[in-house]
């Protein structure tokens, strides 16, 4: 399940030429190997955040004035034959439900939503399909298309979609499909012109410093010059995200044939990126300190739930050993019988070797599953093989390896004289979204406005810029 307060798990950027496709490039695919390997990964993205629909927009759906499109089921299906390669093709459930729900919401906001029945799929929205299909995420879509209304409009329907995704409280990703330039060199299918890279350049460098809004502001005569078709795309994604963390990754950017295809995270419910990742192997305590904290009196304590980092060490080595994800009935079966596994939380996995060297950390701030164990198991397979600093772990090394989890208590909103880094761990967040944060205990941190200043260094933050202050407990539970 998502976090508690949208069912949105993921929302990314993808591009859509049918040469990715490889029964359609053939040998002309390696000049896009970059983009087709960026979509195996956004696609492993999309299933580790649960998805069970995806919901893509294109800029290819038949194009209606006044109205926002949506293809109709209860099958959605589509082919390459317009490229010659009419065995490549898509089909995947309609979400009527979510549909259903979309359209009241714009409704809500005097925006129409219009059926397309018995229309096979564009190409806009047939090419991310393909490769999140063809790399393992199985579930229902909902495809839709943009209008010619204002961007405001488009951002108001994104809004709608958000709100839609809310309501039905279960897991969905966002898709937003679109080409950037056609204009970047002689040669591009709609022709060259030598400023036409600066509108890539603008929503790379968006994406890229975590301020995903300042798409919005991109000056139109640049859009009109670059000659792209993403842009509507991008702005629902826009009101889609609006108010959520951002969580932004360029995973791609190319443009090999004169048009910018880029892949990229806006959105990701389980945070794996690198700079989490290093916050918490900043965050690590010394080799021979595993203390347990109590949460309540956030003092450590002798011994603790062994079951807690037990489970994080069966997780890890059913997975490298078997390649299976072990799965929990009910928190009675996971931890003989307490409760607190049943809880929702969200925490930290740790590996590290018995020389007390850093493994492997990935954690979730806030909870995105459906309780801790589900929450640990996820977060022990991401540390094991998803830490981009570390290689996966290999099977060899699982004699020498010990496991710690951090559960965290739900992030509050505090003032620096609210803060004790002894009990409380600090996350602290501009207005661009970016975030540091800092586990509580830490050795040689013993005052909150050192606390602060690490922080802020570690999001990148300057001094004195206003920012947001949430405060946290930690629950560490050590072999």
């Amino acid at each position: 399940m998502a976090n508690h307060t949208s069912s949105l798990v993921f929302a990314g950027i993808a591009p859509h030429p049918p040469i990715m496709v490889p029964e359609v490039g053939g040998e002309s695919c390696g000049a896009v190997q970059n983009s087709i390997s960026a979509m195996a990964e956004l696609t492993q993205r999309v299933i580790d955040s649960g998805a069970e629909t995806v919901v893509l927009i294109s800029p290819h759906a038949p194009l209606e004035a006044v109205a926002f499109v949506a293809y109709e089921g209860p099958k959605l299906y589509g082919n390459f034959s317009m490229f010659r390669a009419p065995e490549a093709t898509v089909e995947a459930a309609l979400d009527a439900e979510l549909l259903s729900e979309i359209t009241r919401a714009a409704e809500q906001h005097n925006l129409i939503t219009l059926r397309i029945p018995g229309a096979e799929l564009d190409h806009g929205t047939a090419v991310p399909l393909y490769f999140l299909q063809r790399n393992g995420w199985n579930g229902r879509v909902v495809a839709l298309g943009y209008s010619f209304l204002s961007d405001e409009n488009h951002l108001r329907f994104g809004n709608c979609v958000r709100q839609a995704i809310a309501t039905l409280r279960r897991p969905v990703a966002f898709i937003a499909s679109g080409d950037l330039s056609h204009r970047l060199q002689p040669g591009a299918p709609a022709g060259f012109d030598p400023e036409a890279h600066r509108f890539d350049e603008a929503v790379v460098e968006a994406i890229q410093s975590c301020q995903p809004h300042r798409i919005a502001t991109i000056d139109r005569d640049l859009r009109r010059l670059a000659g792209e078709c993403g842009y509507r795309s991008m702005l629902v994604a826009l009101g889609v995200i609006e108010d959520t963390r951002p969580a932004c990754e360029v995973l791609s950017y190319e443009g090999p044939f004169g048009v910018g295809y880029l892949v990229a995270q806006l959105v990701a419910s389980a945070s794996t990126s690198e700079a989490i990742a290093q916050d918490l192997a900043d965050d690590q305590p010394p080799a021979n300190d595993h203390p347990t904290r109590d949460a309540r009196a956030g003092t450590p304590v002798a011994g603790g739930p062994d079951f807690i980092p037990a489970l994080a060490r069966r997780t890890i080595e059913s997975f490298i050993t078997t390649g299976e994800v072990m799965r929990v009935t009910g928190p009675t079966a996971a931890a003989g019988g307490t409760d607190l596994l049943g809880a929702r939380a969200g925490c930290f996995v740790s590996i590290k070797t018995h020389d007390g060297e850093l493994r492997g950390c990935i954690g979730t701030i806030d909870p995105v599953k459906d309780s801790l164990a589900e929450e640990i198991i996820a977060n022990a397979v991401s540390a094991a093989t998803r830490d981009p600093r570390f290689p996966p772990v290999r099977a060899a090394e699982l004699p020498n390896l010990k496991y710690s989890v951090d559960v965290l208590s739900a992030p509050e909103p505090c003032t620096p004289g609210d803060l004790d880094p002894k009990v409380y761990g600090v996350i602290v967040e501009d207005e661009s979204g970016r975030r540091g944060l800092l586990l509580p205990a830490l050795e040689g941190i013993k005052t909150a406005a050192k606390q602060l200043e690490i922080a802020l260094q570690k999001a990148g933050i300057p001094s004195g810029a206003p920012v947001k202050l949430f405060r946290f407990r930690a629950d560490r539970h050590s072999e």
